[in-house]
């Protein structure tokens, strides 16, 4: 298992919203990098239906120390009323990619 690197899910309404979000995270260095991928089609149920949306995902790469400031970047930035947010620990892959990573998080402010 790889110490330290987790990946981050979130969905957006628009590709715009998606890019924006994606900017604002690797610009704060709340990630290393982030990935738009799109159009997706998304079924889940919201508000006692089920409903089916063209999204668009945005997978970020950042370390489980920069998690709590990555989850609330998201929050505070997205413009759903409850985005996804989901973190998957990295358990395995190129230690020079995954060091990167690491390296391009800014320390988590107190």
């Amino acid at each position: 298992m790889v110490d330290g690197c987790v990946q981050v899910i979130t969905t957006a309404p628009t590709e715009e919203a998606a890019l924006d979000l994606a900017r604002g995270i690797v610009d704060g260095r709340f990630g290393a990098c982030a990935q738009v991928v799109g159009p997706i089609r998304s079924v889940y149920r919201w508000e006692g239906a089920v409903r089916v949306e063209q999204e668009w995902q945005c997978q970020v790469k950042t370390t489980t120390e920069h998690l709590h400031a990555l989850t609330r970047y998201i929050a505070d930035h997205h413009p759903y009323d409850v985005p996804e947010i989901v973190a998957t620990r990295i358990v395995g892959g190129s230690e020079e990619y995954l060091s990167w990573v690491r390296a391009e998080t800014a320390p988590v402010d107190g």
